[in-house]
């Protein structure tokens, strides 16, 4: 498929590169950035654009991969045609592009991506969703080339994958930044929690997260909390969120 890529961002470059791999051809990348738009042309070897009034009509599929709050301000600036037009984001409902395009839809890889490393996509769960049959079966052959694992979700459900990957992916990142803070203020390095981190992550593969639970708040063990508090004791917010985080727990397996 000959696609135009809106966005050159994180998910563009790895959504972008994966494509080309698989023989799709990028016909143009846009982006407001000239940096950012020249860097990833320069990867995927196709001319790029800052203009949205410049972007290439000659395409099979516009891909958006900007922010959930570009999304709309960027449709606004163009008519799409008959062209198919979809955006990549897991909270915003499919319907935000029904007032600007005739033929939509939602493509979604369920992954965290950097720029700088590359991702594999031939796991990643690719969530999509079209406005007619006919736009789902196009969606669906071109996730197939590039990944194994299609997931076919509405915009409700893919809103509450979202919410799940907040709590499994960004919250918990930020619950190693906390370990690290607190490593550090006694001199020990991150890499010591490295092992227990894996180690935590693979056993949620083959067994419910609840069942993989440990640690003081599941045995109710109130001595070694308490001393965990008091340690605490320079960090209220920390205080505070070790005993909500606790209780959790605690109630969970009653």
């Amino acid at each position: 498929m000959r696609i135009c890529l809106i966005g050159a961002g994180n998910l563009a470059t790895q959504l972008g590169m994966a494509l080309l791999e698989k023989g799709h051809q990028i016909v143009q990348v846009w982006s407001r950035t000239q940096r950012r738009a020249a860097e990833l042309a320069s990867k995927l070897k196709c001319p790029y654009t800052t203009e949205i009034s410049l972007i290439s009509s000659d395409t099979d599929i516009y891909i958006l991969a900007v922010s959930d709050t570009a999304i709309e301000s960027v449709l606004a600036k163009r008519n799409w045609g008959n062209t198919m037009v979809v955006h990549t984001a897991g909270s915003t409902p499919m319907s935000i592009l029904a007032p600007y395009c005739k033929n939509f839809g939602v493509f979604y890889p369920f992954q965290t991506f950097t720029i700088a490393k590359k991702v594999e996509f031939d796991n990643i769960p690719v969530c999509i969703e079209a406005n007619s049959p006919q736009n789902l079966d196009i969606l669906k052959e071109l996730a197939q080339s590039i990944s194994q694992n299609i997931k076919l979700f509405d915009s409700s459900q893919r809103q509450q994958i979202h919410l799940s990957a907040v709590f499994a992916c960004n919250f918990a990142n930020h619950f190693y930044a906390i370990a690290e803070e607190l490593l550090r203020e006694k001199g020990i390095d991150f890499e010591i929690l490295q092992p227990l981190i894996l180690e935590t992550a693979s056993k949620a593969a083959y067994q419910s997260p609840v069942l993989s639970q440990t640690g003081p708040a599941i045995r109710n063990d109130t001595a070694i909390m308490d001393k965990h508090l008091s340690m605490l004791a320079d960090h209220p917010d920390l205080q505070s969120l070790y005993r909500q985080i606790s209780e959790r727990i605690i109630q969970t397996h009653k």
